[in-house]
């Protein structure tokens, strides 16, 4: 029996006591001597598709009513918003016909200015899972469209773990990039480079790309190097990844685009949605505006103003990720 099965066997006995369930992905194994442990071990040790069997008597009798909830940052940008969070949502709809697939958006402040602009009411995570679990719902795969798993991806979490014991089972799925390949896992990585340039266009000789990242103060911050590190290994040459609010910058960036002696540059944001960051902070006129900034240091640049969303090889690997979350709750 390998160490693997081992922590499986073991994590499943303690979770019955303890009312965790063994994550249906992990990746890493407690000690197979470990037969006692604590529930805060159990949930530490849960890394992937995270799941939840709730022990309670009160719902073994209960009748499965399963429901699927994307949870997203959500944009006020109406037609990008079309074009990448409700895209991939009917992807992921479409790929689970006759299952109630719920879209719920994590900033408040974008829910009331949609509300205010436009009169549609999005729910946040918390008033979606109410709402489910008041007409009966008794199952629940909760899906995240982050990229990285960053400070969104634990608010995301931290909702698992809140509502779990009210439903009878319900799972966590992962960010699109959340693998590297370790432990004979996938490598989410290298297919997010794939998928992204089935649009975007390799650099030509004396031109480079720039991918605009969000950032987090979190150490997930860290997936940004993996990402520069893997498109260096794979051959993409004079790609750069850069971050809003992170390291690296632009200002990491640009020595490195004069040593390669780069006269051409192109900014493509690598973010659900070509919302404010791609449009203002990237792409905009202003002076301190990315845009602005390389042209004034001598370099000719063009903007791509598509969001991830809006990428099919994308939205397929956001349908796998749903994918893996729906097949655990299903006790796949």
């Amino acid at each position: 029996m390998t160490t693997k099965k081992k922590f499986l066997i073991a994590a499943m006995a303690c979770s019955m006591a303890l009312g965790v369930s063994a994550s249906t992905e992990a990746a890493y194994s407690l000690n197979p001597e470990v037969t006692t442990a604590t529930r805060s071990l159990l949930i530490a040790s849960q890394i992937g598709v995270m799941k939840y069997e709730n022990p309670s008597a009160a719902f073994k009798n209960m009748a499965n009513k399963d429901a699927i909830v994307v949870m997203s940052f959500g944009t006020t940008y109406k037609e990008n918003r079309a074009v990448t969070i409700e895209a991939t949502v009917n992807d992921i709809q479409a790929a689970h016909p006759g299952t109630k697939v719920v879209t719920a958006f994590t900033s408040h402040i974008i829910i009331d200015r949609i509300n205010k602009n436009e009169g549609i009411k999005y729910p946040t995570p918390e008033e979606a899972l109410e709402k489910l679990k008041a007409e009966g719902y008794t199952r629940v795969a909760l899906v995240s469209l982050d990229v990285i798993p960053g400070m969104e991806y634990d608010y995301q979490k931290t909702i698992f773990h809140d509502y779990k014991e009210q439903f009878k089972t319900m799972t966590f799925g992962t960010s699109l990039i959340y693998w590297q390949g370790q432990e004979e896992q996938a490598d989410d990585v290298s297919d997010f480079i794939k998928a992204l340039f089935t649009q975007v266009k390799k650099p030509a000789k004396d031109s480079a790309v720039l991918l605009l990242a969000h950032g987090t103060p979190q150490p997930a911050n860290a997936y940004y190097s993996v990402i520069q590190a893997k498109l260096a290994e794979e051959g993409y040459k004079n790609v750069y990844i850069y971050t809003v609010e992170g390291w690296p910058n632009l200002e990491t960036v640009m020595p490195k685009l004069k040593a390669d002696k780069i006269k051409n540059v192109t900014l493509v944001p690598i973010m659900m949605v070509a919302g404010d960051h791609a449009n203002n902070d990237m792409a905009g006129d202003e002076e301190d505006s990315h845009k602005t900034i390389l042209e004034k240091e001598g370099f000719k640049v063009s903007t791509y103003l598509h969001g991830l969303g809006e990428n099919k090889a994308i939205r397929s690997l956001y349908v796998n990720r749903a994918n893996d979350a729906w097949d655990a709750l299903q006790g796949k």
